[in-house]
């Protein structure tokens, strides 16, 4: 499938109709982080199924909206649902999202996950900063015909999340004495979870957290040189020799129970950009 400026076009032009004028910071949200979005004032919302070339989330934890409107006096649009490969969408897609919200005029972009704990330092609950990812998802959102006309083919993944911005959030996460983790984000197909075999090379390759989003939209992001922060909620241990079955309702849960922490960094976080 190739991707053409005129889908775009349709879409922010739609959007902008709506009254989605300006925006400063695009925001995706996880498997159970929603709430952000009872933080918007004068909220405008527009349903993925009424949006131009937008997909349609199928997840049953995932609403699937754009809302636009204003966070800490910053204009914001949020993605509350996103798009996964373990759905059946492809990877153009699962970033359509962000190219439309760069078309609309966002400068920064924030994303969240849940994530499972593969250094089990980490326990459920814990926030943890991205500073660099492995994508085993077996492809990338820039490998189609025409990407040229988007941005450049090749591009760089030195420092794919804004080093800025996470010293930024490190500050802020330090002075509210919210407990804030660091390391390396892995995403992988899903929707299975992982064998204990999969979660002992995960552990060798260097995975501090693992899941089945974030890495192709990180992708785009950079592909159109926008800076992107994004935080793993941990929600559950991948201890393999301790291993546990897979509770997806409490997974939620704790994705749920520890999300006012990362809404009170978010916030803090727009409130400094």
């Amino acid at each position: 499938m190739n991707l053409t400026k005129k889908q775009l076009q349709e879409s922010v032009s739609f959007l902008k109709k709506k009254g989605f004028k300006n925006p400063e910071i695009g925001i995706v949200l996880g498997t159970g982080l929603g709430k952000l979005v009872d933080e918007i004032e004068n909220p405008i919302t527009a349903h993925y199924n009424h949006i131009p070339f937008f997909p349609l989330a199928t997840v049953e934890f995932h609403t699937g909206k754009l809302i636009y409107g204003t966070i800490e006096n910053k204009k914001v649009i949020v993605m509350q649902g996103r798009f996964h490969l373990y759905e059946g969408y492809d990877f153009m897609d699962i970033t359509y999202p962000i190219r439309v919200m760069h078309q609309l005029g966002i400068k920064s972009l924030f994303v969240s996950n849940a994530a499972g704990a593969i250094n089990l330092n980490y326990k459920k609950g814990d926030l943890m900063l991205i500073e660099d990812h492995i994508n085993l998802q077996g492809g990338s959102p820039l490998a189609f015909k025409n990407v040229a006309e988007f941005g450049e083919r090749f591009v760089d993944m030195l420092e794919p999340y804004s080093l800025p911005m996470r010293q930024k959030l490190i500050a802020i996460a330090d002075k509210a004495e919210i407990p804030l983790k660091r390391g390396v984000y892995t995403s992988v197909v899903g929707p299975q979870l992982e064998t204990k075999a999969e979660y002992r090379m995960l552990k060798i390759i260097g995975t501090d957290a693992v899941g089945m989003s974030t890495v192709p939209e990180v992708i785009v992001a950079n592909h159109l040189k926008l800076p992107i922060v994004a935080i793993s909620v941990i929600t559950d241990e991948c201890d393999p020799d301790n291993l546990q079955p897979v509770n997806i309702k409490e997974i939620i849960e704790v994705a749920s129970k520890t999300e006012p922490k990362m809404i009170r960094l978010f916030k803090d976080l727009i409130k400094q950009l």
